[in-house]
């Protein structure tokens, strides 16, 4: 849907056209580069995401409670690292360089996948392959709002979610056609991931630069001033981070929506168990959501740029809880299933890349790795507490009644949410 100007001219200069609707999009070199790595990494990734329930609870056989435990791993464990990455990105000035080294990381752990065959070695490999996304994230993301300027940042993370969305369609894509033709062959599947994902990183390698400072960056009240150009990075300009009342307002408000919503992977087991989805075609379920998340993307960023990121990002949200409800309607059909997993790409579409730019827009630049490390560190926690605890009411009162208390919840958290984040002038 989306399409370079001219694939010629990428390498030559810094502003790169995609066609919208028949409107132009244009945004920097880097975060056209960076959106192609990170398609390629996502396709990679999706492959194995794609299957990893299924094959636990079906294959494998393990309860909901471990399915939930190791989803949870998946969603959640790149928080161990994401803050050390973000400090090291900030003090050697050098994000390309550790987003870099967490894409490799990812890249090679494919090659687990192949040997791993017990719940801890399939644990492990997860662990190692989270730790890989950790590591690129908030570099990752400091480079795009680096590159891009303030009023545009809602477009370029926009476009990147787009970007990197369109690879988690491909690569379930990818999966179906494997398990068409042989249907047990999850080998091939862990081989053909591995070498999309050293495609991904030579992008990264030996294409991208490091974006360099610019001269309009948010002060850190509490922290040592520094200045343009300057390396230093402390702990203690870390620890002022939380001291900006607009910073904190966002970690709080994104760990407590983080904390009442439910993984992917969860939400598509439920919907598998009420319409009987066939194994072979369980990736599909991705495919939807990841096609929806590509299409609005772009349209999202550049309404958020319009007329606000806040109104956005909490539409958002409400699509989230629409899509809960249509799980906890007494009967789901295809019509019915469609309308959830379009509401849940929505979701995405509206609050993953605007949510990054609220906080790119009050976090300063020479703290911004870091800034987006803590912020992702605590809805990541989040999301795996959300994990384990879904897991856990699913064993004990059903998938139908544990979505009801989650819903119950999102709303809840929704409201606060509202009321407070329109108190916060700046965001």
């Amino acid at each position: 849907m989306y399409q370079a100007e001219n694939a010629s001219e990428l390498l030559k200069t810094k502003r790169v056209g995609l066609v919208s609707r028949g409107s132009w999009v244009r945004v920097g070199r880097t975060v056209f580069l960076l959106g192609l790595t990170s398609l390629l990494t996502d396709i990679s990734s999706e492959m194995v995401s794609a299957i990893l329930p299924l094959y636990l609870l079906v294959q494998l056989r393990f309860s909901p409670f471990q399915v939930g435990i190791t989803d949870g791993l998946y969603q959640g464990v790149s928080v161990l690292v994401r803050m050390l990455s973000g400090w090291i990105a900030d003090r050697w000035r050098r994000p390309k360089e550790v987003a870099a080294c967490g894409y490799g990381l990812s890249a090679f752990c494919k090659l687990g996948f192949l040997a791993a065959g017990s719940w801890s070695s399939i644990s492990a490999v997860i662990l190692a392959d989270r730790i890989g996304k950790g590591i690129r994230t908030a570099p990752r993301d400091a480079m795009i709002a680096a590159s891009t300027p303030g009023e545009q940042l809602g477009t370029a993370f926009g476009v990147h979610r787009a970007m990197d969305t369109a690879g988690a369609m491909l690569g379930p894509l990818v999966v179906v056609a494997i398990l068409t033709i042989a249907p047990t062959a999850y080998d091939a599947i862990f081989v053909v991931s591995l070498c999309v994902a050293l495609i991904g990183l030579a992008v990264i390698t030996f294409l991208v630069e490091n974006p360099g400072p610019s001269a309009d960056s948010p002060g850190v009240s509490g922290a040592e001033p520094l200045a343009i150009g300057q390396s230093a990075v402390t702990l203690r300009s870390m620890g002022g981070l939380l001291k900006i009342s607009e910073f904190r307002t966002l970690v709080l408000i994104g760990s407590a929506l983080a904390l009442v919503t439910v993984s992917d992977g969860l939400l598509y087991l439920v919907l598998q168990q009420r319409i009987k989805v066939a194994s072979a075609q369980f990736p599909l379920l991705y495919v939807i959501t990841a096609m929806v998340f590509m299409v609005f993307a772009i349209p999202a960023g550049r309404l958020a740029d319009r007329i606000g990121l806040k109104p956005v990002f909490l539409l958002g949200y409400g699509l989230l809880a629409a899509a809960y409800g249509v799980l906890l309607l007494p009967r789901t059909n295809y019509a019915l299933a469609l309308l959830m997993l379009t509401l849940l790409g929505g979701y995405y579409a509206a609050t993953d890349g605007v949510f990054m730019a609220l906080a790119s827009r009050v976090l300063p630049e020479h703290l911004r790795s870091t800034g987006l490390a803590l912020l992702t560190t605590g809805t990541g926690l989040a999301r795996l507490l959300a994990s384990t605890l879904y897991g856990m009411l699913w064993n004990w009162f059903g998938a139908e009644h544990a979505l009801l208390l989650f819903i119950v919840g999102l709303i809840g958290v929704s409201l606060v949410a509202w009321r407070t984040i329109y108190r916060v002038e700046k965001i």
